[in-house]
């Protein structure tokens, strides 16, 4: 009860901001795990958040859920409540570190091809609430591409693509491109390098996957920045704390906020009027899960 208390105020709140807000949907994701995807959406958001933005993350790597554990948190409710029709959105969107809201994952996703026609309908009511209700919803997908990360990859307005300056990670990230690309739906991707050793090295990176991917893919795909290795990351994981909070003058701190800026910059006013929202999101969702 107390639950559906709090998801009724959460609603009248954001009434007001709702008729003027329009929501941006992204998803990040990578080619292969260990490039700290996770650890990036986080902060990344958390960076936005302090540029005055309201942010819900969305925990959607199936089987490796750990948005909530980057947080030391231990989610109660997750999207399984919401498929299975027993928690509404507003049940199970949760706060974290500096008041982050987020939506933690599990098993849900794996669900989410095989609900019955009420259950979709149900998902889909719920989830169309958060219209206007944040400025950017991010979905942090699974490494690699999964049928449920590749839906989620084509129906978002925009992906940002995470790698390293490893050839491996490199390879990878530039196939996963490749590979969404050659399907004939046009994705905006964007390029995060992390884990360099200097700015030299991101920018190296960064123009190595662009040229190739104009050369032979004729996309043209920015960068919006990198982060250098830093231990004050590996520290704030042990913590269980988001390094922008840990450690916010380190240089992974410094990098992200730079990178939420670099993003913020990027968004021409004109990308509003075209821009789908939630409810575009969801319909293309729909499609793609037929």
């Amino acid at each position: 009860m107390n639950d559906q208390a709090q998801g009724l105020r959460n609603l009248v709140q954001h009434q007001n901001e709702k008729s003027t807000r329009t929501t941006r949907i992204i998803t990040v994701t990578s080619g292969k795990g260990g490039v700290g995807k996770s650890n990036f959406t986080l902060n990344f958001a958390l960076s936005l958040q302090a540029l005055g933005y309201k942010v819900i993350v969305f925990d959607a790597d199936i089987g490796l859920a750990n948005i909530d554990v980057l947080m030391g948190i231990s989610s109660q409710h997750n999207l399984y409540h919401l498929l299975k029709k027993e928690k509404s959105i507003w049940e199970i969107i949760q706060k974290g570190s500096n008041g982050i809201e987020f939506i933690a994952g599990g098993s849900g996703f794996t669900d989410l091809v095989q609900l019955s026609d009420d259950e979709m309908n149900y998902f889909v009511e719920q989830v169309t609430q958060l219209h206007g209700y944040a400025d950017y919803i991010i979905f942090d997908t699974g490494a690699g591409l999964s049928k449920e990360t590749l839906n989620f990859i084509l129906a978002a307005e925009e992906t940002i693509v995470v790698t390293t300056p490893e050839p491996t990670s490199i390879t990878d990230a530039y196939a996963i491109i490749k590979m969404i690309s050659s399907m004939g739906h046009p994705v905006n991707f964007k390029l995060v390098i992390n884990r360099v050793t200097d700015a030299k090295e991101g920018k190296q990176t960064a123009d190595k996957i662009s040229l190739v991917a104009k050369q032979f893919l004729d996309l043209d795909i920015p960068s919006i920045g990198y982060l250098e290795d830093d231990q004050a990351v590996s520290k704030a994981v042990r913590k269980q704390i988001p390094f922008t909070i840990a450690f916010p003058n380190s240089i992974a701190a410094k990098s992200v906020r730079l990178i939420a800026e670099n993003y913020v910059k990027g968004i021409k006013p004109s990308d509003a009027a075209g821009r789908s929202g939630i409810k575009g999101f969801l319909n293309k969702m729909l499609k793609l899960t037929k």
